[in-house]
């Protein structure tokens, strides 16, 4: 592990503090409605072919969101010692420095669940490599940068050996961030089912995250990816019955957020491309508007690639999702 200490940026260890703590509860409060990006952009090998562009983060803002989701794909960018590759960890300082330049609340996503998926063991080990790393360099950060474990637990992790290795790695944050607000979900795609098998610490610093999808019928429909739903299509939602069905799954998160005193955070929902827009702007609504009702922080599910919210080849927002999203008048 020492020749981890290599990597550390030196820079930023040498700014003066600028973080103060938190109440997760507050924070959440002022995340309210976020977008996840950067997801599969090639920002992250080769910049020069970014499809995203810093002015961005700007459009975001100014287009009623307040919180932007890094989704960071770091085990990638390793070598066989752990250490992150340098040149990915400055186009990292330079998304950062551009979403906060922006004023937007960053959260700083580890998104490798599709590694993590098959090897607990090396799962666990790269994800403490992975956090040493990159809560040390981002120490001094103000308190607008959130770290999230890892997106998605699921396959080989189980309820039990994730409720392990969460509180294994938070320690692992907690050497260099001891109040820094932590981003923690369930297993299970950090399912909204699996929120009552999940162990925290008693740590004070915690938003806890959910995701909602459901019914995947219609939200993954015609998704090539999901064998269950790729062959479906002509799914369409907003029946009265729809409507009571994400109420009261919502519902059910927020008696268990209440139970144990935690904020939560919708990190993502959306519904994919194939299903018809009027379905999806209507499924995209009632979700955001539930959670907000619920007094949730929440990151729709994305800005580019697929479930789209801004149509990059236009430069422009997908206009019925970005109303629905944002309750802007048509």
């Amino acid at each position: 592990m020492a020749a981890l200490l290599f990597w550390w940026n030196q820079d930023l260890q040498a700014q003066a503090e600028t973080f103060h703590s938190i109440a997760p509860a507050v924070q959440a409060a002022r995340m309210g409605r976020g977008i996840n990006v950067l997801s599969a952009d090639p920002i992250w090998t080769d910049p020069q072919r970014a499809r995203f562009k810093f002015e961005d983060f700007k459009r975001i803002r100014e287009g009623g969101f307040r919180t932007v989701r890094l989704n960071l794909h770091g085990f990638a960018h390793m070598n066989d010692d752990g250490a992150l590759d340098p040149a990915w960890l400055e186009t990292l300082d330079r998304v950062v420095q551009a979403a906060l330049a922006a004023d937007l609340i960053v959260i700083l996503d580890e998104h490798d669940y599709s590694v993590c998926d098959r090897d607990v063991a090396r799962c666990q080990r790269r994800l403490t490599e992975f956090w040493l790393q990159i809560a040390d360099r981002y120490k001094s950060s103000p308190n607008t940068v959130l770290f999230e474990i890892l997106n998605e637990p699921h396959g080989v992790i189980n309820d039990d050996n994730w409720n392990v290795i969460l509180r294994a790695t938070l320690r692992t944050i907690r050497l260099s961030n001891p109040t820094r607000n932590v981003i923690i979900g369930p297993a299970f795609y950090n399912s909204i089912h699996h929120l009552v098998a999940l162990t925290l610490p008693s740590d004070d610093n915690i938003i806890v995250t959910v995701h909602y999808y459901d019914p995947m019928s219609f939200t993954h429909q015609g998704a090539r990816w999901n064998p269950a739903t790729a062959a479906l299509s002509g799914v369409s939602w907003g029946t009265r019955s729809d409507y009571a069905h994400v109420f009261q799954d919502l519902a059910q998160v927020q008696t268990w957020a209440t139970a144990h005193n935690r904020p939560i955070l919708l990190g993502e929902f959306g519904a994919y491309e194939r299903g018809d827009l009027a379905s999806r702007v209507r499924y995209t609504a009632a979700v955001a508007r539930t959670a907000e009702a619920m007094g949730w922080a929440w990151a729709y599910w994305q800005f580019d690639g697929d479930f789209i919210a801004f149509d990059v080849d236009r430069d422009e927002w997908v206009k019925p999702i970005w109303q629905a999203l944002t309750a802007a008048q048509p």
